[in-house]
C-alpha cells in the first residue's frame, strides 16, 4: 500500500527506531514531510506494522538515471516477495536501486531470474556526526560563505564525478532549489566551493575548484552544513565510497564515525 500524510510521519517515527540500518528511508521522510521536493511514492507491505518500505520516484524521462529506488527491509523473506511484485519493481526498464549491502544476493539472484543484467554503481561506508559538540574549531574567518541557487547548476553538474549530464542535472536542480546548501565565494561572488543535501538528508558532492584547495574549505563547509543540520533537527551523516580513503579520513578528523554493520549499496539493472 501506498502511504499518504500523516501516514508518513507515523512511518518516520517508526524507522528512528531501527537506525543505523533504516537511515537512508529515515533521512528521506524527514526531508519529505518537512520540504517539498520532487514526487516520491512510499510503500510498504502491511500497515502500521511493516517489515518493508519502498520509496520510489516519479520517472519523468529516461534520462532520470539518478532517480534511485531505495529500500528498508526488516524481513529479507518480504523484501524477497516485494521485489518480485510488478507493482512495485518493473525489472524491464532501467533501474537503480539502493539498498543495505547485506541484501546484494537476494537483489542479484531476483535479477538473474528476470534476466536483468546488473551493475555495481558504488559501496559507502555512511559515516555520522552523533555529536555536534564533537567538531573541532574551524577558523573560517575571511571566507564568504553563501547558499548555493539555480543559477550554480550547471558548475555544480560539470564538476560532480557523476555529473555532465541531464538527469544529473535535473537531480542537482531539485537539490539546489529545496534543500540546504553551503558554498564559498570568491572576491567576485562566484562559488569557488560547495557542499549539498541529496533527498535522503545526506550531505555530499563536496567539491572545490582545483585552484582554491589546500585554504580548508571543505572542513568549513562539513562543519558549517552539520550545525545547520542539527540546528534543524535532522540527522547529521553522509556516504563515503569505500575506495574514497581522503574523503574518509576528513570526516573522521572531524569527529564523524562508521557503524561497521552497516553499508549502504548502489546498482544499475539493465543499464
Amino acid at each position: 500500500m501506498e502511504l499518504t500524510g500523516e501516514q508518513l510521519k507515523e512511518a518516520e517515527t517508526q524507522l528512528k527506531r531501527y537506525l543505523p540500518r533504516s537511515q537512508q528511508v529515515y533521512g528521506f521522510l524527514m526531508l519529505r514531510n518537512r520540504v517539498r521536493s520532487d514526487p516520491v511514492k512510499i510503500f510498504v507491505d502491511s500497515w502500521p506494522e511493516f517489515k518493508v518500505i519502498v520509496c520510489k520516484p516519479q520517472i519523468e524521462q529516461e534520462s532520470d538515471l539518478f532517480k534511485d529506488i531505495f529500500f528498508f527491509a526488516k524481513d529479507e523473506t518480504i523484501l524477497e516477495e516485494t521485489l518480485r511484485n510488478p507493482s512495485v519493481i518493473d525489472w524491464n526498464r532501467y533501474l537503480c536501486l539502493g539498498f543495505d549491502y547485506r541484501h546484494r544476493d537476494l537483489f542479484e539472484a531476483v535479477a538473474s531470474e528476470k534476466d536483468a543484467p546488473s551493475k555495481q554503481l558504488s559501496v559507502c561506508h555512511m559515516m555520522t556526526l552523533e555529536d555536534v559538540s564533537n567538531l573541532p574549531f574551524i577558523d573560517s574567518s575571511g571566507i564568504s560563505l553563501s547558499s548555493l541557487d539555480e543559477s550554480h547548476v550547471g558548475l555544480v553538474n560539470q564538476m560532480w564525478k557523476f555529473g555532465n549530464n541531464d538527469g544529473a542535472f535535473r537531480m542537482l536542480r531539485d537539490m539546489i532549489t529545496h534543500f540546504p546548501s553551503c558554498c564559498v565565494l570568491d572576491a567576485e561572488a562566484k562559488p569557488v566551493a560547495w557542499i549539498l543535501v541529496y533527498s535522503k538528508c545526506a550531505m555530499g558532492v563536496l567539491y572545490t575548484l582545483p585552484e582554491h584547495r589546500g585554504k580548508g574549505y571543505a572542513k568549513v563547509l562539513i562543519s558549517t552544513m552539520s550545525k545547520r543540520l542539527h540546528a534543524e533537527g535532522y540527522p547529521v551523516y553522509c556516504f563515503i565510497e569505500e575506495e574514497n580513503t581522503l574523503s574518509y579520513s576528513l570526516f573522521k578528523s572531524l569527529g564523524f564515525t562508521e557503524n561497521p554493520s552497516y553499508r549502504a549499496g548502489w546498482f544499475e539493472f539493465n543499464y
